[in-house]
C-alpha cells in the first residue's frame, strides 16, 4: 500500500437525504459504490482509499464500515458522530472496537453558526476524540479558517486535517485573505491539509491547470511536504472533472518534486495521519 486516495465518498443516492446534490450536479445523482471506484484506483496506480462520510448520521458509519469489511482497498473510514452529545465518550468507545474507523468530521461549512467549532460542547467532543486517538477532518469555507485556527491551538495533541484546502474561491481567483489564514493555521504542527476538492471550487466548465497552481503553492509552502495528502473527492469531483483529470492536476504540479516528496504526498502522509 503505497499510493492512497485520502478523500472519497460512497453513497446509495437518496433524493431527500442527499439534497445537497443540486440539479446542476445531476451527473452524481446516482449510486457510487466500491465497484465503481476500484477500476479508477487501479487505472491510476493507487492502492487504497480513505472513505469519508457524506451524510451526518451513525447509519452512514455503519454503511461505510460494512463496505470496508467487504473491500480490502478501503483502509479507513472517516465517519460522523454528534460531538456535542452528552454520551460522546460512550459513542467513541463503541467505534474504537472497529479498527477501520480512523476519525470523524462534521459539515461545519454548512452551519449557520460559523464558529460552532468553538462552542464548549463541540470542544468537549474534540477532547474526547483525542482520548480515543481519533483524527478530525475540518470541513469549512474560508470564512471559518480563523475560528479553526483557534480550535486547533486549543488541542495541540489532536490530529486535524483541513479538507479541500478550505475551499478557496478559485473561480473568482481570490487568494489573498485565504492565503493569510492558511499560513496562520499551518503554524500548528498537528494540522495537515488535503489537496483535494479544487475542481469544484473552480469554473466547472472552463477551468485550466494553471488555475490551481497558485493555491497548491500556498499550501505546500505553508504545510511543507510532510503534512499534505492527496484526495480525489470522487465522485463529487465528477461535476467538473474526471478522476484522471484530478490526478493529472496534482501529478503535473508535483512532478518537479523529489520522489520522496511525491511518495509523502501520494500516500505516506495519509498512512501516518490515519494510522492505516
Amino acid at each position: 500500500m503505497n499510493k492512497i486516495d485520502a478523500h472519497q465518498h460512497f453513497w446509495q443516492f437518496d433524493l431527500i437525504r442527499d439534497s445537497w446534490i443540486k440539479e446542476d450536479m445531476k451527473s452524481i445523482q446516482k449510486d457510487f459504490l466500491p465497484g465503481d471506484l476500484l477500476p479508477l484506483l487501479v487505472q491510476n496506480g493507487l492502492d487504497a482509499c480513505v472513505t469519508v462520510q457524506a451524510s451526518q448520521s451513525e447509519a452512514e458509519n455503519n454503511f461505510l464500515i460494512a463496505l470496508a469489511k467487504e473491500h480490502e482497498f478501503i483502509r479507513g473510514v472517516v465517519g460522523w458522530v454528534d460531538l456535542q452529545a452528552e454520551d460522546i465518550a460512550e459513542r467513541l468507545a463503541t467505534y474504537k472496537s472497529c479498527p477501520v474507523v480512523k476519525g470523524f468530521r462534521h459539515v461545519l461549512q454548512g452551519e449557520p453558526q460559523r464558529d460552532l467549532m468553538l462552542h464548549p460542547n463541540f470542544k468537549r467532543g474534540i477532547a474526547a476524540l483525542q482520548a480515543y486517538n481519533f483524527t478530525y477532518d475540518i470541513l469549512i469555507f474560508p470564512d471559518q479558517l480563523s475560528f479553526s485556527a483557534e480550535l486547533v491551538a486549543a488541542f495541540p495533541n489532536q490530529k486535524f486535517v483541513i479538507d479541500h484546502i478550505a475551499k478557496p474561491y478559485i473561480k473568482r481567483k481570490e487568494i489573498a485573505a485565504w492565503k493569510a489564514d492558511i499560513e496562520a493555521i499551518a503554524v500548528y504542527e498537528n494540522v495537515y491539509c488535503k489537496i483535494s476538492g479544487m475542481v469544484t471550487e473552480a469554473d466547472w466548465k472552463t477551468w485550466k491547470q494553471e488555475d490551481f497552481e497558485p493555491y497548491m503553492e500556498v499550501v505546500v509552502n505553508a504545510f511543507g511536504t510532510n503534512r499534505i495528502m492527496f484526495g480525489s473527492d470522487w465522485p463529487v469531483c465528477q461535476v467538473a472533472a474526471t478522476y484522471e483529470d484530478v490526478i493529472k492536476i496534482v501529478k503535473d504540479y508535483f512532478s518537479a518534486f523529489s520522489k520522496d516528496e511525491q511518495a509523502q504526498f501520494f500516500g505516506l502522509n495519509a498512512k501516518y495521519f490515519y494510522n492505516l
